[in-house]
C-alpha cells in the first residue's frame, strides 16, 4: 500500500493536472475547452429534458429523456445525429418485440428468456451501430414495467423523443467549435520538424555538425513523430466529420484545406520512412568514421539535395494553399540535381567499395524521399 506522503503527492499530482486542464481551456480553443463546452451542455440538456419529463410523462418512463439527451450530444453534430438515430431505432426495435411477445404469449419467465435472446440477435445488426445493446434494455423496460402495454410504450416514445430533441437543440444553440486552422497548423509543425531533421542531416554531411548522440536520439524519437502522424490524422478526421450537417456553413476554402491537410499527412508519412533509413545510413557512416572518406564533392552534392528536400517540404505543409509552380520548381530542381549526383558518383572510379555503396545508400535514400514528394505532388497541389 502506499504511504501517506505518496498519496499526498498523487493528489497534489492529480489536483495540478486538473488545474493545468483548467488552465489550458480558458486560454484558448482546444480539446479542454471542447470537453468542458460539451459537458456543460450535456449537463443543462438532460436536466431539461428530466424536468419536462417529469412534469408531462409518468416517472417510470422519465429516465429515458436525460439518457437519450447525453444520447444525442457527441463531440460533433453529425456523431449526434447518427447515435440518436441508431437509439430510436433501437428503441422502436426493443419495445415493439416486447409488445408482440406480451401480447401473443404473456408475461411469463420463458418468453423473458426469448425476448433476451431475440433482442440480442438482433442488436448485433450494423444498423444500430453501437446502440445494438439498447434493443434488449428497452425491451426489458417495455416488457417488465410496462408489461407490454401500448400506452406504456407511447409514453416511452415520447420519454425518448424529448430526450433526443433537448440535446439536439443543446447542439443548435451552441455549436462545437471549428479548428481548421489548428488541424493546418498541427500539419505545417510535422512538416517544419521534418524539414529541420533534413537541414540538420544536411549540415552533419557537409562536416559542420558530427552530433553523433543527437542523430541516435532522432532514431529513437522516430517512433514518436510516426504516432503523432496518427493523431494528427484522427485530428482531422475529427473535423472533417464536424463540418458534416454543422448547423454554421463553413467557407468553401475551409472545407478544401482538410481533405488536403489529410493527403499531407499521408505524404508525411511515407516521407518518414526514407528519412528513417537515411538516419540509420547517416548514424552508421558517423559510427564508423566511413563520412569521412566521402569525397568533398558528393558531400557536398548530398547536402544541397537534402536541403532542396526540407525546402519542398516546407512548400508542402504551408497553412496556406501550395504553390504548385514553385512546389514543382523545387522537386524537378532536386530531380536535376540527384541526375548530377548519381552520374559524378558511378564515374569516381579511385573510391573504395565501402564507400561506393555508402554513396549509393544515401543516394537512394535521397531519390526515394523526392519520388515521394513527387508522387504527392497531384493530391496536394491543384491542377496547373
Amino acid at each position: 500500500m502506499p504511504r501517506p506522503g505518496e498519496r499526498r503527492c498523487r493528489v497534489r499530482a492529480a489536483a495540478a493536472g486538473k488545474i493545468a486542464y483548467l488552465r489550458r481551456a480558458a486560454r484558448g480553443s482546444g480539446s479542454e475547452r471542447d470537453d468542458l463546452v460539451l459537458g456543460a451542455k450535456s449537463v443543462v440538456a438532460a436536466m431539461a429534458a428530466w424536468v419536462i419529463a417529469r412534469y408531462l410523462l409518468p416517472p417510470t418512463v422519465s429516465t429515458f429523456a436525460p439518457f437519450t439527451a447525453l444520447v444525442a450530444l457527441q463531440a460533433t453534430v453529425y456523431r449526434s445525429v447518427r447515435d440518436c438515430v441508431q437509439y430510436l431505432l433501437a428503441m422502436a426495435v426493443g419495445a415493439a418485440l416486447a409488445a408482440c411477445l406480451a401480447a401473443t404469449a404473456g408475461i411469463h419467465g420463458w418468453t423473458f428468456g426469448l425476448l433476451t435472446l431475440i433482442a440480442l440477435c438482433l442488436g448485433k445488426s450494423e444498423r444500430f451501430g453501437q446502440q445494438g445493446t439498447q434493443v434488449a434494455i428497452v425491451g426489458f423496460f417495455a416488457f417488465s414495467s410496462g408489461q407490454g402495454r401500448i400506452d406504456y410504450i407511447g409514453h416511452l416514445a415520447a420519454s425518448v423523443a424529448l430526450g433526443a430533441l433537448c440535446g439536439l437543440t443543446a447542439h443548435l444553440v451552441l455549436a462545437p467549435a471549428r479548428h481548421v486552422h489548428h488541424r493546418q497548423q498541427a500539419v505545417a509543425d510535422l512538416y517544419t520538424a521534418m524539414s529541420r531533421r533534413l537541414d540538420d542531416l544536411a549540415e552533419i554531411l557537409e562536416g559542420n555538425n558530427p552530433d553523433t548522440q543527437r542523430i541516435r536520439h532522432w532514431r529513437r524519437d522516430w517512433d514518436k513523430i510516426a504516432a503523432e502522424c496518427e493523431r494528427i490524422r484522427a485530428g482531422i478526421d475529427s473535423e472533417i466529420e464536424n463540418n458534416r450537417l454543422h448547423p454554421r456553413r463553413a467557407a468553401d476554402s475551409a472545407k478544401a484545406a482538410l481533405p488536403r491537410a489529410r493527403d499531407a499527412v499521408t505524404v508525411a508519412e511515407r516521407a518518414m520512412d526514407h528519412l528513417r533509413s537515411l538516419t540509420r545510413t547517416v548514424d552508421y557512416a558517423l559510427e564508423n568514421e566511413e563520412i569521412q572518406n566521402l569525397p568533398t564533392s558528393f558531400r557536398t552534392a548530398s547536402s544541397t539535395l537534402l536541403r532542396r528536400a526540407a525546402t519542398a517540404m516546407q512548400e508542402i505543409g504551408r497553412t496556406s494553399p501550395t504553390d504548385s509552380r514553385r512546389l514543382d520548381r523545387l522537386i524537378t530542381d532536386a530531380e536535376t540535381e540527384l541526375d548530377r549526383a548519381e552520374q559524378q558518383e558511378r564515374a569516381t572510379a579511385d573510391a573504395t567499395p565501402t564507400v561506393h555503396t555508402l554513396q549509393g545508400t544515401v543516394l537512394t535514400d535521397i531519390s526515394r524521399l523526392l519520388a515521394e514528394l513527387h508522387s504527392g505532388r497531384k493530391a496536394l497541389t491543384p491542377e496547373s
